[in-house]
């Protein structure tokens, strides 16, 4: 049989099996997929489509034609399709959904958050109504540190990278007026992501939204905390039980809810390689997986609803190419190593944001050609939902206008580029196929090593992945400054003259004394008895070691508990994490 002939039998069998159900279940956009010249763009393209004279339109007019093959085309190590086949079908590397972005767009998700709950939650309204489709919220220092803002740690840093939340009170008008009912919510908190998500579902329940009609996504990753990003509290083994249980707890009565994002980005803003971004992450991810089983859950029962979080850089086809392995190694993982029966637990469902690292405060409009590029990677790459950074994030938190811009930066690609009109377009090139195979294959090398450390948080304990990401990062830098890579603009292009004005947003003194008094509202006006008892459980229950902390954190914020005082409960319980110096 000729290969064509190999590829029409299984696409016959792709659409019954595969297609047709996913169609019943949810129709393609209403939209005509063609180019700017009229052409029909078929929903995923195979060799059947470049040889076959019945897709030529002047197929009557004399002209050279490719020859048909009669022979497999077998190499060693790859198959056409086995290794690539069709969308939505093992081992996913063309994506985990037969229609693709014609089925339905990726979630078009902003990041935002500044200063007070007021302020934000206008912004969010703001790119709601100009067409975002998620929420990501963003926390400032002290947040992301487990510090209420009056504490003496957290002094000069409010509101600088996000949204101030000390108790439910500030997440009640955070979310005040949002369809959190409609939208799915991401939030970009870690350490105190428990309290943090504790203050979301109780928000969204005194609003009238039960919790197991909320959809969203928790990032909850703390093993990159120790690996690349570094807001840390509690040492590594407490840090991972708490993990766990809002896996175990989310599992149990959210079934909506991503309770982990598995999260490479900040690897890579640390300085990592995309290979060692994408096996860091695969082995974060068996690592909570294998703690959840150890729980005492199966993996069917949590998998489904695991995510993961990827960086978008600047080398266009390696980033394309790292998204396709990623869905192809955690597929053979969740097959081989943890017996995945749900084809649901073998997608990798990931959300993508644009490289914060690669925006350059020299010439910063250069950053939206960076932006556009690196979306368009993640849009190509199939990712589930993409944020894009605004132009002038190196500078401050993004302005109104910087960031209505970016989002429209996804708009554009969704609804000019074309790049939505087909499933995995690049499917079938030899550079990307060989790029897709050699990122998968040096994955695989990292991951093996970790293995034989005794898994990641053994090799995090020894600074492997650190002194990997670190000697990575130096070599990038030694390469900028021996101008072997260039950066336009800055050690390219660069104008000695420049004079960059672009307008900055300020946290203002009343903002924050806005915040504080609320702070100190709170403490006076709730129930001090309820409080203490509710301070008194969370406490017993965390030296206990082995209950889930959720319902005991859920009853603390119900009480009005803050931040502070419950994170100051743990760090009693389980101390604080210092970094070891390194020998």
């Amino acid at each position: 049989m000729s290969k064509l002939d190999r590829w029409a039998d299984h696409q016959r069998q792709w659409e019954e099996e595969r297609l047709r159900p996913a169609l019943e279940k949810s129709p393609e956009r209403r939209h005509r997929f063609i180019t700017q010249s009229g052409v029909e763009i078929n929903r995923v393209y195979t060799p059947e489509d470049l040889y076959d004279p019945a897709n030529d339109p002047d197929r009557d007019r004399p002209r050279y034609r490719f020859r048909k093959q009669a022979e497999p085309d077998v190499a060693d190590g790859w198959h056409e399709l086995d290794d690539l086949g069709l969308p939505g079908e093992p081992p996913y590397t063309r994506g985990i959904h037969p229609t693709g972005h014609r089925g339905r767009l990726w979630t078009m998700r902003m990041f935002a958050g500044f200063g007070t709950a007021e302020d934000t939650n206008e912004r969010f309204k703001k790119l709601i109504g100009a067409g975002g489709t998620g929420l990501s919220i963003a926390y400032d220092m002290p947040t992301l540190y487990g510090y209420d803002h009056d504490d003496p740690h957290a002094a000069g840093e409010f509101g600088t990278c996000g949204v101030a939340v000390s108790s439910l009170a500030d997440m009640e008008i955070l979310l005040d007026g949002l369809p959190v009912d409609e939208i799915s919510t991401s939030m970009t908190i870690n350490s105190p992501a428990a309290m943090i998500w504790a203050m979301y579902v109780v928000a969204a329940e005194k609003a009238g939204v039960p919790r197991g009609e909320l959809a969203g996504t928790l990032q909850n990753d703390i093993l990159k905390e120790f690996i690349a990003q570094k807001e840390y509290i509690f040492p590594p083994s407490p840090s991972l039980k708490l993990v766990t249980d809002t896996i175990e707890f989310g599992t149990r009565e959210m079934p909506r809810w991503n309770t982990i994002s598995i999260s490479g980005y900040h690897i890579r803003e640390a300085g990592s390689t995309a290979v060692q971004e994408l096996a860091f992450t695969i082995a974060d991810g068996i690592a909570y997986s294998e703690d959840a089983m150890a729980r005492g859950l199966r993996f069917d029962d949590f998998a489904p609803r695991l995510s993961f979080f990827f960086n978008s850089h600047n080398d266009f086809f390696e980033e394309i190419a790292k998204f396709r392995a990623a869905r192809r190694i955690w597929y053979k993982l969740a097959r081989e190593r943890f017996g995945a029966e749900n084809e649901r637990s073998t997608w990798m469902r990931f959300h993508t944001q644009t490289a914060g690292v690669s925006l350059t405060a020299q010439q910063p409009l250069n950053n939206l050609t960076r932006v556009a590029i690196q979306a368009l990677a993640g849009v190509l790459g199939g990712t589930q939902s993409l944020h894009t950074d605004a132009y002038d994030e190196a500078w401050a938190v993004p302005s109104e206008e910087a960031a209505l811009l970016a989002l429209r930066q996804q708009q554009v690609i969704a609804e000019e580029s074309g790049a939505a009109n087909t499933v995995d377009p690049l499917a079938g090139s030899f550079f990307v196929e060989t790029l897709t195979n050699q990122t998968e294959q040096a994955a695989w090398r990292y991951l093996a090593s970790i293995d034989e450390m005794g898994g990641m948080v053994a090799a995090v304990e020894a600074g492997f992945p650190q002194a990997e990401i670190a000697d990575a990062s130096y070599e990038q830098a030694r390469e900028i400054e021996g101008h072997e890579r260039e950066i336009v603009g800055v050690t390219r292009y660069a104008d000695p003259n420049e004079e960059v004005r672009i307008p900055l947003l300020e946290i203002t003194p009343e903002q924050e004394r806005r915040h504080l008094a609320r702070l100190v509202r709170v403490r006076a006006e709730r129930d001090t008895d309820l409080h203490a008892a509710a301070m008194r459980r969370l406490e017993a229950e965390a030296r206990a070691g082995d209950v889930n902390l959720m319902p005991a954190i859920i009853e603390a914020v119900g009480a009005y508990g803050t931040l502070g005082e419950m994170c100051g409960v743990l760090r009693r319980v389980y101390g604080e994490y210092r970094e070891p110096l390194a020998v």
